[in-house]
């Protein structure tokens, strides 16, 4: 297997262990899988590319293929878990891991199944992948002291770190989790997305797409644009993406802008490219569940047009009824996941 889809079935370990769901015969076919990954089997791709080259396609492993293709991580996670629900992959990128989510959530509605294991995967840290990003001058060049070079919407950001892992959740139509008394996290709510159609790497500068995929989350929910407390935001450190992403907001949430805390988790854990949605929807849950705010980190001094509450260096205990997810990617791809305080039914 490639990294990725060792991140995706250990962190699905972790989400159903939580989850309490028990898959048996009788209900695996209501259970789904839906994982998204930008690029896949990166590591096996260039290892068994260097074997061709030195001995031959003799020497080529039989199970390439299904080491790197990106549904493979979620035809693992089914195959541990005999979910024979659908079974379906998103490779749009950076909001890979958030459309995997937000397409799960539709297929719970629309009744296609009960439960979805669901999020994103990659493992993109080989020499090939960060060659190429840094030859789009994409990443940051603060290898001197690396633990302060993801720093979102600081003046003196350079870039993105590129990180590892996978972010997987169990959704599960609402009735079904209360029935079984599960441990809910939050309930999600809205699910939106959005087409920048303006460049093939950068996002439209009035942050046309970003504005619209977070109006489309929220709409989606039936809820006001006021009723947002906290935004875990895309915030890849980049300086072109961080200033974008705020003006959007600014723009779309008008003067209830200056009373939303926002933060990027990619100053601390990097950008997971594919693995990114999974992971940050996990944490907006987590955020309304324990009613705290994550800090961006290394933010010391906020960059020209960056204006608002980036939740500074210090988690904040603070009231989240509602918690949005934000995610964009390479090609203008666009997702939002809007998540509410759980109160009991």
């Amino acid at each position: 297997m490639g990294r990725f889809i060792f991140f995706a079935l250990a962190a699905s370990e972790f989400a159903m262990s939580m989850s309490g769901l028990k898959v048996t015969p009788e209900t695996s076919a209501r259970v789904g899988v839906y994982v998204g990954s930008g690029i896949g089997g990166f590591d096996i791709i260039e290892r068994e590319h260097a074997k061709l080259l030195k001995s031959g396609p003799r020497r080529v492993t039989p199970f390439f293929i299904p080491a790197t293709i990106v549904n493979l991580a979620s035809g693992q996670v089914s195959i541990r878990w005999n979910a024979k629900g659908p079974n379906s992959a998103t490779a749009t990128a950076c909001t890979s891991g958030a459309h995997a989510v937000g397409d799960s959530f539709r297929l719970i509605q629309n009744g296609y199944a009960d439960a979805m294991i669901c999020g994103g995967a990659e493992a993109a840290i080989t020499p090939m992948s960060i060659a190429g990003f840094a030859a789009m001058k994409a990443l940051s060049k603060r290898n001197e002291n690396p633990e302060i070079a993801s720093r979102p919407w600081d003046a003196d950001r350079d870039g993105f770190v590129v990180g590892e892992g996978a972010g997987i959740m169990v959704l599960e139509a609402l009735d079904t989790a209360v029935r079984r008394d599960a441990p809910i996290l939050a309930e999600m709510v809205g699910y939106g997305m959005s087409g920048d159609a303006f460049h093939i790497t950068s996002p439209a500068e009035d942050g046309d797409g970003a504005m619209r995929v977070m109006r489309n989350a929220i709409d989606d929910a039936g809820v006001s644009l006021s009723d947002v407390d906290y935004i875990n935001s895309h915030g890849t450190s980049t300086p072109v993406g961080d200033l974008i992403e705020s003006r959007a907001m600014e723009r779309l949430f008008g003067r209830h802008a200056k009373y939303l805390a926002v933060s990027s988790t990619k100053s601390m854990t990097g950008h997971l490219l594919g693995g990114a949605g999974g992971l940050e929807a996990g944490i907006a849950a987590l955020a309304v569940r324990d009613q705290v705010a994550p800090p961006t980190i290394n933010l010391d001094r906020p960059g020209r047009g960056c204006n608002l509450d980036y939740v500074a260096n210090k988690a904040r205990s603070m009231e989240i009824e509602y918690s949005l997810s934000n995610s964009f990617g390479f090609g203008g791809t666009n997702g939002a996941l809007l998540f509410r305080r759980f109160s009991g039914r």
